[in-house]
């Protein structure tokens, strides 16, 4: 019994495919463009450490002309014996001044980028948390009380009453099931609070001035902020445009949520806010509610 052996194919001359002219030209564009993304990225490397470089010069060369001041009142003070009291207390806070301005100066920048994408990646993670949990597009903040800091609550029914527990982060009682959390512009709301001079304001347009400065100016969150408040209705709308964190209709976005809990904080009461894409494509507004009784 014969077995037949199938013969084998010598493929050591077998040549190589032979590429096409639309294969090189791409391949050549994909080199040009890799070479252009690692190019762009040195670039904003190199203007992140100059933008970082010339912030800290601004700082410390404002702290030498305080300084300075602080030495030519020092020196008259020294020459001018009928001013010397005044002229040294010039010279002593001018002195502290500039010493405090120089050690003070920050050393690290962040960019505004980065700061959005450390929210996004947050805020992705909570709505899908929301999501799996069934609860509603609706957020509530809650004043402080009782040494109890400013909360959001997320609830899973329409009509829930507000929890009395606070300590989260899931509230299992029937009529307040949903979600409670510290809210992100907590931390917005600290910072601002320490700047102000005296208390927050108890009437609601005070409070949305005050707020829009704070986010405009203070903490330079947004190019633009306009607030329109009837305290009648117990309604505020906030436009904001340009902002530093993006999207204003994510989960708890930081400027929003530091709006609510600047309402929240003010009036004594809890706030409901709501989110709506403004004429233009980087505006959103920002409208809030609250009982008046």
């Amino acid at each position: 019994m014969s077995t037949e052996t199938t013969p084998r194919i010598d493929r050591s001359d077998s040549q190589p495919t032979e590429r096409t002219p639309s294969e090189d030209q791409s391949d050549s564009n994909r080199a040009e463009a890799n070479d252009t993304v690692e190019l762009l990225a040195e670039e904003n490397r190199r203007l992140r450490a100059e933008y970082a470089r010339t912030r800290r010069t601004t700082y410390r060369r404002t702290a030498f002309w305080i300084a300075a001041i602080g030495v030519v009142a020092v020196g008259g003070g020294l020459w001018l014996p009928d001013a010397r009291q005044v002229l040294f207390a010039l010279g002593a806070t001018g002195l502290f001044g500039g010493v405090l301005t120089y050690y003070l100066t920050p050393s690290r920048f962040i960019p505004a980028d980065i700061g959005e994408r450390v929210y996004a990646t947050g805020a992705t993670n909570l709505l899908a948390l929301a999501d799996e949990l069934g609860l509603r597009e609706e957020y509530h903040y809650l004043p402080s009380s009782d040494s109890r800091p400013p909360r959001l609550f997320v609830p899973q029914q329409t009509d829930s009453d507000l929890p009395d527990d606070r300590s989260g982060p899931i509230v299992t009682h029937a009529a307040e099931r949903g979600l409670i959390l510290e809210p992100t512009g907590s931390g917005l709301f600290t910072e601002f609070e320490r700047a102000l001079n005296g208390s927050l304001p108890t009437a609601a347009t005070q409070i949305a001035t005050e707020l829009g400065d704070g986010v405009a100016e203070q903490l330079a969150l947004a190019d633009r902020v306009e607030t329109s408040v009837t305290p009648d209705d117990g309604r505020a709308t906030v436009t904001i445009e340009s902002n530093a964190f993006g999207d204003v209709d994510r989960f708890d976005h930081p400027i929003a949520s530091f709006f609510a809990i600047g309402f929240a904080e003010g009036l004594d009461r809890p706030v409901e806010l709501e989110i709506d894409p403004g004429e233009k494509s980087a505006e959103w507004l920002l409208t809030y509610r609250w009982e008046t009784h």
